[in-house]
């Protein structure tokens, strides 16, 4: 059965206009149990099609279970979906031989109900083992994975398949040891639960015994998963602004402009355009532009300045177009444009791509008119042309500083019940007082450091281990005072303190 989480996912997907999504999985059956929750939730009417049976309705029980006439064959199934006109989920399973360069007619049916999306709300949805979009109907289509299982549970399958053979061999136990078992779970990382119970229950009956040598198979099953394509990742870990210390003005900010951005008003405002957060290395940044998805319930788009650059000519503004066109289409949306200045500082050294590509998203900026509110991050002011970080293309620039004490303080409690300490039993004031000039990643990592020695010695962690893995770090605003001295220069009069 699929989670809670595993749902709201997939729900997101749906809710954010994309007309195509691709569930690459061998779990069939388990994809579409999900599909009909969601449909019934969503009160969509799910379709599903079968070569071998047609198009009939899934959520549904009784008489309108039957398939719909002369919908069997690939072609004509794509033909009523388009002529149906109606909202809903149409799931089409092993439906992958029918869009390669022989079947260009329903390329074209596929690519027509995605570019009708806006008038019918038509979501296809491909179920197969592995399904490979033609380039007319990638830039359409967003794919989503099904929930893989985590360590523990792996565990649960590896001692369940070995008390099963046990009972099915006179009680003779399973041969392994501890660390082969350990290794075996890091190789089934990444496989469905029936890919991992299956390849568990292989090992085991074939000799009784986990050996190493039988791990090459495992680690091969494990890289047979797909990544997503193209420039832009969507992003489903996105943080809520309590497991953000400090940022009151930013926090306030974001909530003023949250119902401007995600209504439709009266009232002549545009909605906001985006902000700039520009601040130390690990003072929060990226998880602020997490944060800013989480507290307005939309989906974080990041966009992969890796990625985008091609070295053909005209490739890579051709890419970042195609990437927000994706993001017009999942609109409302968060585009987080993260360490900026990396992907559009513009130089002479790549014959003029990086100018390109920053007037394609100036442009982008200056007349978009799709709810898409973008955050860029920056640690290099400097770096950054000054039209990108005009007003009229953002709203406003945030300066994120190092943290003052009452934030320190609550970034600890954080940190703290992140990783199950009760932070309560810590003196948080001189933690606090300890850390004057860390920033929140250096304060995390040396709660984690003091983690780590106190699990080596045995012992609980107190504060005093705290304080001692804080006095043997150099917090980076004594590494790098004096450039930190000039942003902050900088920030005096063009930003907005966050906090």
């Amino acid at each position: 059965m699929a989670s809670k989480t595993e749902q709201n996912d997939l729900t997101l997907l749906i809710k954010s206009k994309n007309p195509i999504i691709v569930i690459d999985t061998h779990e069939e059956a388990r994809a579409l149990e999900l599909l009909t929750r969601i449909s019934i939730n969503l009160g969509q009417p799910l379709f599903g099609w079968h070569l071998t049976e047609g198009l009939r309705r899934l959520e549904l029980k009784g008489d309108e279970l039957a398939a719909l006439p002369n919908t069997k064959d690939h072609t004509k199934c794509l033909q009523h979906i388009k002529k149906m006109q109606r909202k809903g989920i149409y799931v089409l399973c092993d439906y992958h031989p029918f869009m390669d360069k022989e079947h260009p007619e329903n390329v074209r049916l596929i690519k027509d109900i995605a570019l009708d999306f806006q008038n019918y709300q038509q979501t296809l949805v491909f179920i197969s083992h592995k399904t490979s979009l033609p380039a007319d109907i990638r830039r359409y289509a967003a794919r989503f994975e099904l929930e893989l299982p985590d360590n523990e549970q792996l565990k649960k399958m590896i001692r369940q398949e070995a008390a099963k053979y046990s009972l099915n061999n006179g009680g003779v136990k399973v041969r392994t040891d501890k660390e082969t078992m350990e290794r075996l779970v890091q190789n089934l990382a990444g496989l469905t639960n029936a890919d991992a119970r299956k390849i568990i229950r292989n090992i085991i009956y074939d000799d009784g015994a986990i050996t190493e040598d039988e791990m090459e198979s495992v680690n091969k099953a494990r890289y047979q998963l797909l990544d997503l394509e193209g420039a832009v990742h969507y992003e489903y870990e996105t943080a809520h602004f309590k497991e953000v210390g400090g940022m009151f003005k930013l926090k306030q900010w974001l909530e003023i402009r949250k119902k401007i951005f995600l209504e439709s008003n009266d009232f002549g405002l545009d909605k906001p355009k985006g902000i700039m957060l520009v601040g130390v290395q690990g003072g929060g940044k990226s998880l602020a532009a997490k944060a800013v998805a989480g507290m307005w319930g939309v989906p974080l788009l990041r966009l992969d300045f890796g990625a985008l650059y091609s070295k053909w000519h005209g490739e890579s503004e051709k890419n970042l177009r195609e990437s927000l066109k994706l993001a017009e289409m999942m609109s409302p949306c968060i585009l987080w444009l993260d360490e900026v200045e990396k992907g559009i500082s513009t130089g002479d050294n790549d014959g003029g791509t990086s100018k390109r590509v920053l007037g394609t998203l100036l442009t982008f900026m200056q007349e978009n008119t799709f709810p898409i509110f973008v955050v860029a991050t920056a640690n290099d002011i400097s770096a950054l042309p000054p039209e990108f970080i005009r007003k009229g293309r953002l709203d406003e620039i945030f300066f994120v500083d190092l943290p003052d004490n009452e934030t320190r303080q609550e970034i600890f409690k954080i940190h703290l019940s992140k990783r199950k300490q009760v932070h309560l039993e810590f003196d948080l004031l001189k933690l606090a007082e300890a850390t004057e000039g860390f920033s929140g990643a250096e304060i995390e990592q040396a709660i984690v450091a003091g983690l780590y020695a106190s699990l080596y010695s045995d012992k609980p962690l107190v504060t005093e281990t705290v304080l001692q893995e804080i006095k043997s770090t150099s917090p980076l605003s004594q590494v790098m005072a004096e450039k930190m001295q000039a942003l902050r220069s900088w920030a005096e009069g063009r930003a907005v303190i966050a906090n």
